[in-house]
């Protein structure tokens, strides 16, 4: 885990969203958000489209 206080998403914070949406799927469970969390603000990467 990277902690710099930048709520930028990630190559990798993209990409284990969606595995993580998929094999959710498989097993019935969904994926809500997930949210990056920085200095005083947070990135939804749901709202942002990401996933």
């Amino acid at each position: 885990m990277l902690v710099s206080g930048d709520t930028s998403a990630s190559e990798q914070d993209i990409g284990l969203t969606k595995r993580l949406v998929e094999a959710g799927q498989i097993i019935g469970i969904d994926v809500l958000d997930h949210i990056i969390i920085g200095d005083n603000k947070h990135l939804s990467m749901k709202a942002s489209g990401l996933f």
